[in-house]
């Protein structure tokens, strides 16, 4: 694939590449992007998908319109983002306690796989591009005349999913920050009420892993940005100090290396005193590309993690885990342990959230990125418009 820039790029003063992308590949790579995400549209996870899934299956979507927006400013990508949202949203049912929910039985996390229950997760990575665009929407004179409407649905929406989750006791404040928890009780289908477990809510739960902790944060970012109410950002600070805390050095300093699980408070054991969940690092690569996302949204936005921090996880990422070839590029994992079976093609990822501030990093992603593939659908219009200075 042809450099994205022709031009030799520039490392300004603060440490983020520069340089005017390469106005031919731009215009393949949105051409390839816009047709795959409108012919995986036509699967209208929005119309059916539930608790977890919102998240995996929904937000891409979600998230590729709004991206989309910010590449082109051609508004039809709101409209697109608009009709997910609302299939989405419409589903949602009166839960117990008076809130709106998207429940399902084995949503994600130890606790609930037998429950019918929401999933933070989901919402608030279906919701985080929402709340984004409703942002840009109201601060666009021109997209509030047409949208206005739905960005404050979204806002409203979301403050309310923030309040659900924190009046269900599911955030967690732990002696280095602190995080959220899946609870420990569900919906009774026969009955319609809480299960056994709603009056130990306060004391019982499951951590949710590092990855799913940050796609939580990056939406309280965005929750933070758009309206400014200093609790998002607090709430996001506190995880964001956490999850500094459980990232180690290795090799004199130079790399880091961290678990995709770490037990935060006594719900985490089981009465034996074994951890409900294995320690250790995960062989799936990919969810590392995810903690990364959150690191790097949380120094954009002046939180915990500083430069030096973005520098070891560049050599990290660049320097032991990448094979050092731009055509081909591989990664292994993060502790150079060796690949599992069922993750032997990922124990390791470009992380692709660095691509903006190395000029190595950079290259790999554009020789190897394929823009009509289902990392595609937000990758792209997401590169695009940071390389343009809209991201």
């Amino acid at each position: 694939m042809a450099s994205l820039s022709r031009q030799a790029l520039a490392v300004p003063s603060n440490g983020e590449l520069s340089g005017a992308p390469d106005a031919v590949l731009t215009k393949d790579w949105l051409a390839r992007w816009e047709k795959n995400i409108l012919g995986d549209a036509r699967n209208r996870y929005c119309d059916r998908e539930l608790g977890e899934e919102i998240g995996w299956l929904v937000s891409p979507f979600l998230n590729g319109f709004h991206y989309g927006y910010l590449a082109t400013r051609d508004p039809k990508w709101i409209e697109q983002l608009a009709d997910w949202a609302d299939s989405w949203i419409k589903r949602g049912v009166k839960e117990p306690d008076g809130f709106i929910g998207w429940p399902k039985s084995g949503t994600g996390g130890m606790l609930e796989e037998k429950l019918l229950t929401d999933s933070l997760l989901g919402e608030a990575m279906g919701l985080r591009p929402l709340v984004s665009m409703a942002k840009e929407i109201q601060g666009t004179p021109a997209l509030k005349e047409k949208f206005g409407s739905h960005a404050n649905a979204w806002l409203k929406l979301a403050g309310e999913v923030f309040e659900k989750w924190s009046a269900r006791d599911c955030w967690r404040e732990v002696k280095d920050g602190g995080l959220w928890v899946v609870p420990a009780f569900g919906i009774d289908a026969k009955t319609g009420g809480w299960t056994d477990g709603y009056d130990q809510r306060t004391t019982e739960g499951f951590s949710n892993p590092d990855n799913k902790q940050n796609h939580i944060a990056r939406w309280l970012l965005a929750m933070h940005d758009a309206t400014g109410k200093p609790v998002y950002r607090e709430r996001a600070e506190n995880w964001f100090r956490l999850m500094k805390s459980r990232m180690k050095t290795r090799e004199g300093g130079k790399y880091f290396v961290w678990n995709y699980w770490d037990p935060a408070g006594p719900w985490d054991y089981k009465p034996g005193g074994a951890t409900r969940h294995w320690v250790g690092v995960h062989p799936n690569g990919g969810y590392y590309a995810i903690d990364v996302e959150g690191i790097v949204a949380a120094f954009e936005h002046g939180l915990v993690f500083t430069r030096e921090d973005i520098q070891r996880l560049i050599a990290t990422n660049r320097d032991f885990m990448w094979n050092q070839q731009i055509k081909g590029a591989k990664f292994r994992r993060i502790d150079g342990g060796e690949p599992e079976a069922r993750w032997k093609d990922t124990p390791g990822a470009l992380w692709t959230a660095l691509v903006p501030y190395d000029e190595t990093l950079r290259k790999v992603f554009v020789e190897n990125h394929n823009p009509a593939s289902w990392g595609g659908l937000a990758v792209t219009p997401w590169f695009v418009a940071r390389e343009a200075g809209g991201g």
